[in-house]
């Protein structure tokens, strides 16, 4: 009984992180997007991404002529769920994952190769040209992404000589493997910016693409795949603690908070 609290209390914490992060995500990307001078919708401040969210969620939820309506709903469903599975690999504290696996790394690579699956079912099932593009434009770039990816995060459990996450942040005790590979993290960040579509290498929601996979959904169903988004993106930012930057390790703070400073930096 108190095994099955403590799992369902661990994992209040690691949703409890997805949606904070997903709320924190949205507030740099407002700030980003104002600091260069482009549009922001619905203000800034820190309620502006719920009162964005909102608005996403009443307004009409239009779609095309023949959408793949199957599709549509399992695609930002099966990348949320992905991101999910992702951050649960991701030691928060001292005491362990939620998935404290001892193939830890394979599971997150998992998840970054069906990453490819969600984006391209959510170019396709609109059955417009734009989002088709974009989905087959993340589809040609994602996959030979993945093999730097594996690369350095292979290189990164070495000293560990473990593929469990928690053990890789274990093994950081002494020095933190951003300095045993100063390469590898910049590397992994370039990664986690082309997977999780952002900056110039948001290939599948492009400007030059009018919004490409995204270009032809409005109301819940754009919310969620925001969403689904975002939480990709915090997953993808704790791994990078995780694996570089010692995770929880840090001195006075609990680790759950140096986890969440370091992501942020990140």
């Amino acid at each position: 009984m108190m095994g099955a609290l403590a799992t369902v209390s661990t994992g209040l914490l690691y949703l409890g992180l997805l949606l904070a992060g997903a709320w924190g995500a949205a507030l740099i990307d407002r700030a980003a997007r104002h600091a260069l001078g482009g549009h922001v919708s619905g203000g800034m401040g820190p309620l502006a991404p719920l009162r964005s969210a909102a608005a996403m969620l009443i307004r009409q939820d239009v779609t095309t002529e023949a959408p793949d309506r199957l599709n549509r709903v399992m695609a930002p469903m099966i990348y949320l769920t992905l991101a999910g599975v992702a951050l649960a690999v991701v030691p928060l504290t001292g005491r362990g994952a939620l998935i404290d696996s001892e193939v830890g790394i394979v599971i997150w690579g998992s998840c970054e190769a069906l990453t490819v699956i969600a984006v391209f079912l959510h170019g396709w099932a609109p059955n417009a040209p734009l989002p088709l593009i974009g989905a087959y434009r993340y589809a040609t770039i994602a996959l030979p992404v993945m093999l730097p990816s594996m690369f350095v995060l292979i290189a990164a459990a070495l000293p560990a000589q473990s593929l469990s996450v928690t053990s890789i942040v274990a093994a950081q005790a002494d020095m933190w493997n951003v300095l045993r590979q100063p390469l590898g993290l910049p590397l992994f960040m370039l990664v986690g910016l082309t997977l999780t579509m952002r900056g110039p290498f948001d290939y599948a929601d492009g400007a030059d693409l009018a919004q490409g996979t995204s270009s032809e959904e409005s109301g819940p169903a754009r919310a969620l795949w925001q969403f689904a988004r975002a939480g990709m993106l915090v997953a993808w930012s704790a791994m990078a603690t995780a694996m570089f930057l010692g995770g929880p390790a840090g001195p006075v703070l609990p680790g759950l908070l140096w986890v969440v400073l370091k992501s942020v930096l990140v």
